[in-house]
This record gives C-alpha cells, structure tokens and sequence, in this order.
C-alpha cells in the first residue's frame, strides 16, 4: 500500500513480536481492538497524515479484530478484512459452529482451573508450538504448515512460526462476539476479501450477510487462506487501492 502512494504503518499486536507486554503470546478481544485504535492514535500525531482520511485493514484472526475496531472508532473512515477469521466466533463454536453446549462447558471448567495451575507456578502454560504436522491433517493446516515453517512465511518471532500461544488464551475470545455491532460500522464503506477455496470463507460471508450499506464481498477465484497472505498474484491490491482511494 505504501508503494501505491498511502501511508501506511503495520505493527504488532500486543504480546507478540515486537510489541511489548507480559506474558508473551496472547492475544485478547480487547487489548487488539485497542492496538488499531492505538495506531489511529500514532497516524493522527504525523504531520503528514490526513486525520479525516484514515482507513484499516486487518487480515486474518485480526480482520475481525479491525471491523470491531472500526465499529468503534468513528475517526476511521474505511475498513478492509482480508481472508477474515471471527476468532470470538471459531473459538467459541468451533469450525462451522459445530462444538456442543457440552463440548463448550468441558472446555471452558478445563481451561479455567488451568488459571489456577499458572497462577500457583507464576507462569502461563503454552500449548504445544503451533502449525507442526504429524501426518492425517486437513489441508488447510497443511496449507498453515506451508506458510509458517517455510521460508516463505516463517519468522523466528513468530507465535504461529516457532512458538505457541497460552493454554488459556481462548478464556477472553469465548463470551466477547466481535461482530456484535457490526452494522454500526456504516455508513462508512467495507470491503471483505476471501479465496475461493478458503475453509474460512464462511466468516467473510456471514458477516457480509449481517454488515449494512455501503458493503462489498470480493470473492478470490483459486484462491485458498494463506494465499491472500502473501501470493502478490491474488492479493487483489490494486482492488484495495481503488477503494480506498475512492472511499477516503
């Protein structure tokens, strides 16, 4: 975006990468709503920047961490998800909202004594490190492993690369529904991205289904998750230029 003439900064969410913040990898539906809102802050400070001209875009587990945010901060004026993940969404149903109130329950009495057990220790557990595959996975874990622990993706720093998050990190996502107010965000303009062949697709169109006017659904033909990540061939980024050049 910064080559097409925006300015444009990138950060890490708390707890991660280069962000500060204890303890290490966790993520929360707040403290990332905030980290955007943070961001517009920072924006608004330059001297260059327009502060009525500010637009979001969040990819992934945080594409529906910047609707919620832009649902909130009116100072943003134009929002874009890319292969959206409602983490409140997948976290507490599961994929396709297939997880039991019974499934739910246990989850949720193992997960809140584990609190118990890191706080006796004075030390979070973490889960094993994440996108390791052991042979039998669906494929969009595969298509995860391709892009994390691969050159293509893989970064020393990363928590999804070569760590894990907390065991009880899912405890905040599990009763917080990011896309609540999700019509709030208009009458400023939205644009979601999905490929074609994402297993996540349903997160993008059900919140589509649920956003008011003026809204936009940009189906990727070929294109699975992780492509929209990084593949320069089906990140549609003139697409994204166009609007928000025409929307800020």
């Amino acid at each position: 975006m910064a080559e097409r003439g925006f300015a444009a900064i990138a950060f890490d969410p708390s707890y991660t990468g280069e962000s500060g913040g204890e303890p290490r990898n966790v993520a929360s539906p707040d403290i990332n709503t905030e980290d955007f809102s943070a961001a517009v802050d920072y924006l608004g400070l330059q001297a260059f920047v327009d502060r009525e001209r500010i637009g979001v875009t969040g990819i992934c587990g945080w594409g529906g961490m910047a609707l919620n945010a832009v649902a909130v901060d009116k100072r943003v004026k134009a929002v874009v998800a890319v292969t959206m993940y409602d983490m409140t969404r997948v976290m507490a149903k599961g994929y396709n909202d297939s997880v039991t109130l019974e499934q739910r329950t246990q989850m949720l009495e193992q997960l809140s004594r584990q609190r118990w057990e890191d706080a006796e220790r004075g030390t979070p557990a973490y889960g094993p490190p994440m996108n390791e595959l052991k042979g039998g996975e669906a494929q969009f874990l595969v298509d995860y492993h391709d892009y994390y622990k691969t050159p293509r993706g893989f970064h020393p720093r990363s928590v999804n690369s070569n760590a894990s998050w907390t065991v009880t990190n899912p405890l905040s996502f599990m009763n917080m529904p990011f896309l609540s107010y999700i019509k709030e965000i208009a009458p400023r303009p939205m644009l979601l991205i999905h490929g074609e062949k994402a297993h996540s697709r349903y997160f993008s169109e059900t919140a589509f289904a649920a956003a008011a006017e003026p809204k936009e659904l940009l189906i990727i033909t070929g294109a699975n998750h992780v492509d929209l990540y990084d593949r320069k061939d089906k990140v549609p980024f003139d697409r994204i230029a166009e609007f928000f050049g025409r929307s800020l």
